[in-house]
C-alpha cells in the first residue's frame, strides 16, 4: 500500500513525499488503519521495520486535527536516551507542515539542557518522548500537567521492561486520564509484555503482529567454531580484514564489554565501549566520536541493538551467541543498511553451540563455518544437538591486559559457568594447544581433570564458601 492511499492528510502526505517515503511497509500498513480509528493497539515487529512512523504519523495527524492546548496530547515512552533523540528528529521530519511539536525528555544531561526540557514542557509541547525515569523526575516537581493526554506509547516496550521500567510505566500511565488510546510496540512477545499489555490496554485492543523476517540476504553471515580462549585473539584478527573501520562487537555483559575494549585499545585498536553503566554525556560523546569516525570499533552490550540507525557499518561481531534469534537478527541487522552489503561473523564457544543451532533453524538454513586460523590452533567441532554438560552455563569473557589467548576453559566465569583455571566439563576439549596437538596428551590430561574435579566437587558440597573480590560485581546488561 502507498501512502497517499491511506487516510492520512495532505500535509502529511506532503511531508513524506519529501522525505521521499512512498510505500508502508507491513507494520505501517496494518497498524495506520486502526490507530485513526481510535483503538488500543499493541504491534510487534522487529526493529528496522518502521514502527516509529506507524504510530507517529497517524497520531500527528490526529492531534493537528483536535483543539490546541498548552498541555501535552501525547506521551511517547523510549527506553534509551538515543532512541529518544531518534524519534525526536523523525518527529521534526513528519510534521514539518504540520503545527504539532515536541521535546524530548531524558537523563544524564546538564543544567542547560534540564532547564530547556522544562521549559519544553511548560510551554506546552504537544508530543513527549521521554524516558521513563526523566518523566518522572519532572513529574515530581509539579509542572507536567498529563490531563490532557490522549495518545500513551510505549516503544521498544520489551526493551523498557528487560532494563526493569515497568513500576516506571504503570506509576506514570496511574497519572493519565483513563480515557485515552494506549499504543504497545514491541519487537517480541514474551509474558510480560501480555501482563503489561492486559493492565494499560482496553480489552478490545487491535493486535498486529508481523513476523520476524529473516535476514537480508545483503549480509554475508558467518561464523567461527571455538574455545572460548581463543576469542580475543579472533577478533583481532578479524578486525585486520576489515576494509572499513566501522565494526560493532556485541557482547552479552557490560564485564565482557570492557574487558574486551580494554585489550583492543592496549593493542592499538581505536575502540570504546558503550553500555548502560555510563552516563548519558559519555554515551552521546561515544556515539558522535563513532558517526565521525573517531572511534572505528564500538564494543556494545544490546543497547544498540535496537532502535539505533547507524550507516555504513561494514561488520557486526557476536562476541557471544545471542540468547535468542530475534536477538540475532536485531544484532546484526545493525549492518547492510540502506541497500549496502555488511559482514556479520558469529563466535560460537563448545557450550554456546546448542544456541547457536536453535539460531540456524530459526533462518532455516546452515550459516557458513570459517577455518580457524592457523595462528590460533585447533577448534573444537560443531555438533548442536549435543548436550551441554549440567553446570557449564554461559560462555565464559575475557579478562582484558594480556595479549594473545588463555588455553581452552581457561575464561572467566560467568553466571554458571567454569571459574578461571578450572578443570573443563567437557573432556573432549584439551587444557592447552600442546595437549591439542597430542592425543594421547589430551586423554590423560581430561582422565586427570575428571578424576581431580569430581571428588573435590562433592567434598566442597557442605563447605561455607569464602567470598571473593568482585562477587557482587554485576555482570548482565
Amino acid at each position: 500500500m502507498r501512502f497517499d492511499e491511506t487516510a492520512l492528510s495532505d500535509d502529511i502526505l506532503d511531508a513524506l513525499e519529501a522525505m521521499r517515503f512512498d510505500e508502508c511497509t507491513p507494520i505501517q500498513e496494518q497498524s495506520i488503519p486502526h490507530i485513526l480509528a481510535g483503538r488500543d493497539l499493541i504491534a510487534v515487529a522487529q526493529t528496522g521495520t518502521g514502527k516509529t512512523a506507524a504510530y507517529l504519523l497517524p497520531v500527528i495527524d490526529l492531534i493537528a486535527d483536535g483543539p490546541e492546548s498548552k498541555a501535552p496530547a501525547c506521551i511517547v515512552m523510549s527506553p534509551t536516551r538515543e532512541l529518544a533523540q531518534q524519534i525526536d528528529r523523525q518527529m521534526e521530519g513528519f510534521s514539518y507542515y504540520i503545527n504539532v511539536t515536541s521535546v524530548a525528555i531524558y537523563g544524564g544531561t546538564d543544567g542547560a539542557t534540564f532547564a530547556a526540557q522544562q521549559r519544553g514542557l511548560k510551554n506546552g509541547a504537544d508530543v513527549v518522548i521521554a524516558t521513563p525515569g526523566r518523566l518522572i523526575a519532572h513529574l515530581q516537581m509539579g509542572y507536567v500537567d498529563l490531563s490532557k493526554v490522549k495518545y500513551f506509547i510505549l516503544d521498544e516496550a520489551d526493551r523498557m521492561l528487560d532494563m526493569g521500567f515497568y513500576d516506571d510505566i504503570m506509576q506514570i500511565a496511574t497519572k493519565l486520564p483513563k480515557e485515552r488510546q494506549t499504543l504497545m510496540f514491541s519487537a517480541t512477545m514474551p509474558p510480560r509484555i501480555q501482563q503489561l499489555a492486559k493492565a494499560i490496554l482496553k480489552p478490545d485492543a487491535a493486535e498486529v503482529k508481523i513476523a520476524v523476517s529473516r535476514p537480508t540476504e545483503a549480509i554475508e553471515q558467518s561464523a567461527y567454531v571455538c574455545y572460548e580462549g581463543q576469542k580475543t585473539p579472533l577478533v583481532q584478527h578479524l578486525l585486520k580484514t576489515v576494509a572499513s573501520n566501522r565494526v560493532i562487537i556485541f557482547a552479552s555483559s557490560k564485564l565482557n564489554v570492557k574487558d574486551l575494549t580494554r585489550t583492543l585499545v592496549k593493542s592499538g585498536i581505536k575502540a570504546a565501549e558503550i553500555h548502560s553503566d555510563l552516563d548519558q554525556e559519555r554515551r552521546d560523546e561515544v556515539m558522535l566520536g563513532f558517526r565521525a569516525n573517531h572511534i572505528d570499533v564500538l564494543v556494545a552490550t544490546d543497547i544498540l541493538a535496537r532502535g539505533i540507525d547507524i550507516d555504513d557499518i561494514a561488520m557486526v561481531i557476536n562476541y557471544e551467541v545471542p540468547r535468542e534469534a530475534e536477538d540475532y537478527v536485531h544484532r546484526i541487522g545493525r549492518t547492510a543498511r540502506a541497500g549496502q552489503g555488511g559482514k556479520a561473523v558469529t563466535l560460537v564457544g563448545p557450550a554456546e553451540q546448542p544456541k547457536f543451532g536453535q539460531i540456524e533453524r530459526f533462518l532455516r538454513y546452515e550459516v557458513r563455518k570459517n577455518d580457524m586460523p592457523e595462528h590460533l590452533g585447533e577448534a573444537p567441532s560443531y555438533d548442536p544437538s549435543r548436550r551441554v554438560p549440567s553446570g557449564t552455563g554461559r560462555s565464559g569473557g575475557h579478562r582484558g591486559g594480556k595479549q594473545g589467548h588463555r588455553g581452552p576453559g581457561e575464561g572467566r566465569r560467568q553466571g554458571g559457568g567454569q571459574r578461571k583455571g578450572a578443570p573443563s566439563h567437557d573432556k573432549r576439549q584439551p587444557r592447552s594447544q600442546a595437549s591439542a596437538a597430542d592425543p594421547a596428551a589430551a586423554t590423560k590430561a581430561a582422565t586427570r581433570d575428571a578424576s581431580a574435579h569430581k571428588p573435590r566437587r562433592h567434598q566442597q558440597r557442605n563447605r561455607p564458601r569464602r567470598p571473593k573480590e568482585g562477587d557482587n560485581r554485576k555482570a548482565a546488561d
